[in-house]
């Protein structure tokens, strides 16, 4: 077995995990990356944790005539349940607006070792890496979901999911037209305990 070489500090790596910003979505504009500038950030953002190499997510990427169409779909069946107004043009803008969306879907696989809260969580993890690896080169990147990512008619109606099948989030990507100013930050004194016995 080849040893691998020692970790060594990388201070533009932390330096940007300490300063990373999600971009509202929108405030992100075309163009958005093309497929060879998508398939680089796709691959970095494979690279999760996945206790037991399950696997438990894919991506699908919505372009073209796909965002369009699950706006509408996101009015019909939003307004057939009585949605609120406001509430349901903010969720149709969220596709029709957008330059790019990827669909992180979480396909939970069955496993007697590995639960499938384990299996949301690495799904989770797949969409921020997706924000994250998108903002390393340079585009735009917003996480978002909504009542569409768990809902049984939209799911089957607008991506043709399996009946197992969710969306852990619907990840936006653009060119960023105005930077955001930071928000507040969580207390490390509120939120960190330390045990030591």
């Amino acid at each position: 077995m080849t040893a691998l070489p020692p970790l060594r500090p990388r201070p533009d790596a932390a330096a940007f995990l300490a300063t990373r910003r999600s971009r509202p979505a929108k405030t992100l504009a075309a163009p958005a990356p093309d497929s060879e500038a998508l398939l680089p950030i796709l691959t970095a953002a494979l690279r999760v944790p996945d206790h037991g190499k399950l696997e438990p997510w894919r991506l699908i990427v919505l372009e073209g005539a796909a965002p369009t169409r699950l706006a509408r779909l996101t009015g019909q069946l939003g307004q057939a349940r009585g949605l609120d107004p406001d509430k349901l043009a903010k969720a149709q803008a969220m596709f029709r607006d957008a330059p790019l969306m990827v669909a992180v879907v979480a396909a939970p696989v069955a496993s007697d070792k590995i639960p499938d809260v384990e299996q949301t969580l690495s799904a989770g993890a797949l969409c921020l890496g997706l924000v994250n690896a998108a903002l390393a080169a340079g585009w735009g990147a917003n996480w978002l979901s909504g009542w569409m990512a768990l809902d049984r008619e939209w799911l089957d109606a607008g991506l043709d999911l399996a009946p197992h099948e969710w969306v852990a989030g619907f990840v936006v990507l653009g060119t960023e037209t105005s930077a955001p100013p930071d928000r507040p930050r969580p207390d490390l004194g509120a939120k960190v305990d330390w045990v030591s016995a």
